[in-house]
């Protein structure tokens, strides 16, 4: 039996994990402002998180294979251009698309959506990404 797929929109989603530390704080604002903003996270010492990174993708499923796209391959992609870059790395210091940023959840996703976009196939377009910072915060985000 042949199940049509033409001009079906499929979303896969791919999550990975990695381990990083940072610190939140404005470089413009007092010691006594950043602790009074951004609490125990600006702390001078900084402090970890086990990230993890959900990355969707979208497109309608390939004839021969019935993928969107190999979810082995958008892997390796997402570890050759994010994991490598950020897994146990300090993100205010070690991870170059950081660099001058607050160090932030929601410039860290843009930061990653900005790493990955130009590596991805043009059969499949990249939805959404979502990071989980802890079990209780994590961000959306989708190129807007």
């Amino acid at each position: 039996m042949q199940i049509n797929i033409e001009g079906t929109m499929v979303y896969i989603t791919r999550i990975e994990h990695f381990n990083a530390a940072h610190k939140l704080f404005n470089p413009n604002w007092s010691k006594e402002q950043n602790e009074a903003v951004f609490g125990k996270c600006a702390n001078e010492n900084w402090h970890g998180h086990n990230f993890n990174l959900h990355v969707t993708l979208k497109g309608e499923p390939d004839a021969d294979t019935g993928f969107v796209f190999d979810a082995k391959k958008l892997s390796s992609i997402i570890k050759e251009h994010v994991i490598d870059v950020v897994d146990h790395k300090n993100l205010n210091i070690d991870v170059p698309f950081m660099k001058d940023k607050i160090c932030s959840i929601e410039n860290l996703i843009i930061g990653i959506w900005n790493q990955l976009a130009p590596h991805l196939p043009a059969t499949a377009t990249l939805h959404a990404l979502k990071l989980y910072e802890t079990d209780r915060i994590f961000v959306e985000y989708f190129g807007e």
